[in-house]
């Protein structure tokens, strides 16, 4: 079994090791922190950085939905990294890739990078919304802020969890990080940073690694 059935909320959530949620019962796919662009934007300023990472992580996208019955993708915000992921190089690759799922909805919770970045471009046809989106048990959200009346999901922080050796061997994976008001995605995209969490003992902490997820 490649992914980790847990239940959260009244709900079954199926953690899977590619970063991402299917929630079976709605056929939607959760992702958060896509950054598309943002090798992109760094080659910009001089810095060396991989390429092809905008290809790897559409082909990430590409292998979950075609292994998952989705009809809906929901981003938990930062879906382009600035406005240099409008190069129309970058431009060309997602407009490939959503020929490839256009009958998939989208729906993209703006985060404080897509602000910046500006919405997609209308013929991506994906439909942009301000946070909180509540879809019921949930609300969605790209800010781990807590919501009044529901319990939140949300990305933002890029957790991860640092694994420590007898012999000072450190080890860092990207994790879920569940808690009755505010749970966190980690980071989908190819090529980003983490913010290192600890679990309290009200949370649950679930690691992604080696093609598995890992309950902490």
């Amino acid at each position: 079994m490649n992914h980790l059935p847990i239940e959260h909320c009244g709900q079954v959530l199926w953690l899977l090791p590619d970063k991402a949620i299917y929630w079976p019962a709605r056929r939607v796919l959760l992702v958060a922190d896509v950054h598309i662009g943002k090798a992109a934007s760094y080659r910009a300023l001089h810095q060396p950085v991989p390429r092809g990472t905008t290809e790897t992580t559409l082909g990430r996208l590409d292998a979950l939905l075609v292994a998952h019955d989705c009809e809906q993708l929901i981003i938990l915000g930062d879906f382009l990294h600035a406005r240099t992921a409008r190069a129309p190089a970058t431009l060309a690759k997602l407009h490939d890739w959503r020929a490839r799922h256009e009958k998939l909805q989208i729906v993209l919770i703006r985060g404080n990078h897509d602000r910046n970045a500006g919405d997609p471009p209308a013929s991506l046809n994906i439909e942009v919304i301000d946070e909180p989106w509540v879809l019921a048990p949930f609300a969605l959200q790209h800010e781990p802020q807590p919501h009044a009346t529901h319990p939140v999901l949300a990305g933002h922080v890029h957790p991860v969890f640092v694994l420590r050796g007898k012999a000072r061997q450190r080890l860092r994976l990207p994790c879920f990080l569940f808690d009755e008001q505010v749970s966190l995605l980690p980071a989908f995209g190819e090529f980003t940073g983490g913010w290192e969490i600890t679990p309290t003992r009200a949370s649950r902490a679930y690691l992604a690694g080696a093609g598995r997820i890992w309950p902490l």
